[in-house]
Parts: structure tokens; sequence; C-alpha cells
């Protein structure tokens, strides 16, 4: 399979962005939605499923729809291709606060297992796929969900991550315990199971869910300080739970005045 081989340049601290330098007749695949701007001479064009150079004709262009549709993700993706004579470039925004991060698949066998809303951009050539975990456990108290994507090739990827993104690179036999959440992705070689935390005070009281993420190596691993899931449920704890703004703002006179005032018109 072609792999487009591109040029690209991360900006930003806590909202980056990625920037993508196409030669002529080169593409890019982005997620619906996550272009920030492009230079002229670059065409879009939206196709069905996931704009690899896959081939398979109508069944393929329907699998690769359906495996998208069944990770959440929209039936179409984008493809940015530089229809000018000379290089252009295509940005990539991250939809949150956290790191881009750009993993060239040559580099780990030519597979990729992610978070199924990691998936940012890619070159053209690279396949979005599924990653069915195998072990039932997995499948029923993952916490992030039973299907995670797989991205295939040789060519560059780019994930984003929550917050701050942490890469180890777990030795043979090595194992380490993570939040569910907090995983973001991994190498195609690690080994991937689901514990529980062991304790039924812990459990309940702890904080930190039932279950843990076991990655054992070898293998890179890349974990997410802030999953979007922990930063959505402080948001919507944080808001008001009834429809309407406050006058005061969100002080705490604001609400203490609230309180006295009552609730009676």
């Amino acid at each position: 399979m072609s792999m487009d081989v591109v040029d690209y340049k991360i900006i930003g601290a806590e909202m980056q962005f990625v920037e993508v330098e196409l030669d002529p007749s080169e593409a890019m695949v982005g997620e619906a939605g996550s272009m920030m701007y492009m230079e002229d001479g670059i065409g879009l064009d939206t196709v069905f499923g996931d704009g690899s150079n896959s081939g398979g004709g109508l069944f393929g262009k329907l699998l690769g729809a359906g495996k998208r549709l069944v990770t959440g993700e929209s039936l179409f993706t984008t493809v940015y291709t530089n229809q000018s004579g000379v290089k252009r470039k295509v940005a990539f925004a991250a939809p949150y606060p956290g790191k881009i991060i750009a993993v060239d698949l040559k580099q780990l066998g030519g597979r990729l297992i992610a978070q199924k809303d990691a998936f940012l951009c890619a070159a053209r050539g690279v396949q979005l796929g599924i990653a069915f975990q195998q072990k039932l456990s997995v499948g029923f108290f993952g916490g992030e969900g039973f299907i995670m994507q797989k991205l295939e090739g040789d060519g560059l990827a780019f994930i984003h991550s929550g917050g701050t993104v942490v890469k180890r690179e777990l030795a043979a036999g090595e194992v380490l315990r993570v939040d569910t959440g907090c995983l973001v992705a991994m190498a195609g070689n690690v080994d991937f199971d689901i514990q529980y935390v062991g304790k039924v005070k812990t459990a309940l009281f702890g904080g930190e869910g039932l279950f843990f993420a076991v990655l054992r190596g070898p293998g890179t691993v890349w974990l997410q300080s802030l999953p979007f899931s922990r930063l959505a449920s402080r948001v919507f704890a944080a808001a008001p739970q009834r429809g309407g703004r406050s006058e005061e703002g969100s002080s705490l006179l604001g609400g203490l005045g609230g309180l006295l005032d009552g609730d009676d018109d």
C-alpha cells in the first residue's frame, strides 16, 4: 500500500494543533470537524469509510465505514489533497485541552491500538479499523468501552490526549496498572487486561473506579492525565442543575444569596 510521507509541526501548549506540509498530490485523512485551516490549492473530499487506498470496491468501503460506525465515529472521513504544483499546508486542531502525539506506525510494527476517540488525522494510506479485545473481562469492565481503534500502515498518524501525556517504554514482562480512562494508546504487541481493585471499601469509596487497566510489556504505551470523560463529569457536576443563568455569576455569595432568597416567586 502506498503511504504519503508528510512533514509536520505541532504548535501550541495546552490547546495544540498540528500543521502538515503536503507535497503536490500528497494527502491527509482527517476526522470530521478536525480541520483548522488550509492554504489555497488544498482540495477536500468527503469519502465513505476511512479514506485509505486499500481498495476492495464497494464491499471494502462498506466494511471500512461499518468499522467506524461501531467505534462511534462518523461513517465519513475527509481527505485533504494538495492539488497545486507547490507545497501547501493544512492544519488540524485538538478538540479539547491536551497534547497531540505524532506516531510513526512503521516504528511500531505497523499497528497502533488507541482509544476510540483519540484519532485526529493521518497520512493517506493509514487504515482505520477496530480492535476487539479477546478477553471478556476487558470487554465488560474496560470502562472506556469494549472496542478500541486500530491504526495500521507504515505512515504518520496523529492522536490527541487530555491534559499531559506521558510515553512509557515497557520492558518484557513489566506490568503497569493505570486508570482505564488514562490509557490513550499502545503498541500492538502490548498485552492489555482488566483487574479488579481487590477491596470492596476501596472500590466503593476510593474514587478510582472498580477496575484497573493492566498493561504488560514489551511495548510502548501513552497515558493521559485528564481523560475527557473525567473532565466532562467535573464540568457537569459544577454546572447549574436548573435551566437559566444566575445573575450573581458563580461567586460564593451569589450562591448563598440564592439559597436565602428561596425558590418561591
